[in-house]
């Protein structure tokens, strides 16, 4: 059966419609359009396309931590390559004052005698009495005033960033600090502006596919518990522990400071490799001060780490309660050692001290080019709102 409107529409372009009609479709098909397209302008860009490259940030780092005025400037890193961070342009000659985004300020640096950072900004020097502790560098102070006179006032918007990664107590000098000139603060301390821990565990891409390794074999351990030391000082905490541990379980020390026996760095991990257990021992007790001393020589060389530092709950922020001996667990040094002789006599005990190794695995912070990196990151994603630190001594010493 023939539709009613068949052929009637034929006749009519095949709608049936006037050209009056047709004109106000069009014109309403324009504007609907239109308005599609305006709309689809302002949507944000979907999570699947390209996205937008960051934006090109200078940083300069003001002083090279611990290098030797007389040493020759070791070139910047390749934030890209390295790790993933486009759009640095990293600098370390301070003729790049002016056009740096950001100035990264190391703590140990900060003070010393005289002060050498940009004028008219600086340290509230202590009194005399109180400048033992400080650093005397005089050797080429002509030439570093020279070079500060010519830098000129400080940019609108340039961050100042203080970076330090030592413990309130082996950080001199922070009272003399004056409030407000830093704007970020960059510090293995959760609550820094930029969060750079000593390391940290990341879940692995494929945890059902166990990697060889993961476990250390327990054949290769040969000895019981090593600790590596570098700096001896019997007032620490740490090294009065050791004396009270070791009357009870055999330490074997290597290191420079006490009865250390020397170790190259290139053969720490190897060599604490061969032991189950690790003494962590940081040389102070603050918070989220958890060093390499866990993540290098213990958890990347595969021994179990027995810790003093913090307390367990400030560890068990950064890894599972089941990884790591805290020595806060016993209440005599003799009875640690009875638990670490009770897991060496108990492979099955032992073994799971390395269970959380199926599901994660361990970076270490490579100093100093990944607190640059990640510098340069945290100005490109930082907006414009103005922020500085009014009172860094009082921050960082709680």
């Amino acid at each position: 059966m023939r539709a009613r409107w068949g052929r009637r529409g034929s006749r009519r372009g095949g709608l049936g419609l006037s050209g009056t009609h047709l004109a106000l479709l069009a014109a309403s098909l324009l504007s609907t359009t239109l308005a599609i397209y305006v709309c689809w302008k302002q949507l944000p860009p979907l999570p699947w396309g390209s996205p937008s490259p960051p934006r090109r940030v200078n940083v300069l780092l003001w002083w090279e931590p611990f290098r030797g005025r007389h040493n020759p400037r070791r070139p910047p890193p390749d934030c890209q390559r390295r790790f993933n961070i486009s759009g640095c342009v990293l600098h370390t000659d301070r003729a790049a004052y002016g056009e740096a985004q950001a100035v990264l300020f190391h703590h140990r640096d900060l003070v010393k005698v005289p002060p050498d950072w940009p004028p008219p900004w600086g340290v509230q020097m202590p009194p005399a009495e109180e400048q033992k502790g400080l650093v005397m560098d005089d050797v080429g102070q002509e030439d570093e005033a020279e070079t500060l006179g010519a830098l000129g006032p400080r940019p609108p918007g340039q961050r100042w960033v203080w970076m330090n990664f030592e413990s309130p107590s082996h950080s001199p000098g922070l009272q003399g600090l004056a409030g407000n000139i830093f704007n970020w603060t960059l510090s293995y301390r959760a609550d820094s502006d930029i969060f750079v821990p000593y390391g940290y565990l990341y879940p692995r891409t494929h945890p059902s596919e166990q990697p060889p390794g993961l476990v250390p074999p327990l054949a290769r351990k040969q000895g019981l518990v090593a600790w590596v030391v570098s700096n001896w000082d019997e007032r620490q905490a740490r090294v009065r522990y050791y004396r009270q541990l070791s009357q009870y379980v055999t330490v074997d020390v290597f290191g420079k400071g006490g009865p250390g026996q020397p170790l190259p760095d290139a053969e720490l991990v190897h060599t604490v490799a061969r032991y189950k257990f690790y003494l962590a021992f940081e040389n102070s007790q603050h918070l989220d001060y958890i060093t390499e001393k866990l993540w290098r020589n213990a958890f990347l060389a595969g021994a179990v780490p027995v810790v003093l530092g913090p307390n367990r709950t400030n560890y068990e922020r950064f890894v599972p309660s089941n990884a790591f001996i805290h020595v806060d667990d016993f209440p005599s040094a003799s009875s640690l050692a009875a638990y670490l002789q009770f897991l060496d006599r108990n492979p099955a005990v032992y073994r799971g001290y390395f269970r959380w190794r199926r599901s994660h695995a361990v970076h270490v912070t490579s100093f100093w080019d990944e607190p640059w990196c990640l510098a340069c990151q945290a100005v490109q994603k930082a907006g414009d709102q103005p922020k500085s630190v009014p009172n860094l001594a009082g921050w960082f010493q709680q």
